[in-house]
């Protein structure tokens, strides 16, 4: 019955938010994402704030 998303249900997620938040919001979202997930990445291994300055 329920099947994974595929490439065109992708798409029209893809557009509905790029018609919703426009290009510049979506650019902000991405990188906040990105350091989200680099962050995450850090804390899982056990290293310090990646932002911290010896």
């Amino acid at each position: 019955m329920f099947e994974t998303i595929g490439m065109p249900e992708l798409l029209v997620i893809g557009l509905v938010a790029v018609l919703l938040f426009g290009g510049s919001k979506m650019a902000d979202l991405g990188k906040g994402l990105g350091e989200g997930i680099k962050n995450f990445k850090s804390a899982m291994k056990g290293d310090s704030d990646p932002h911290e300055k010896v």
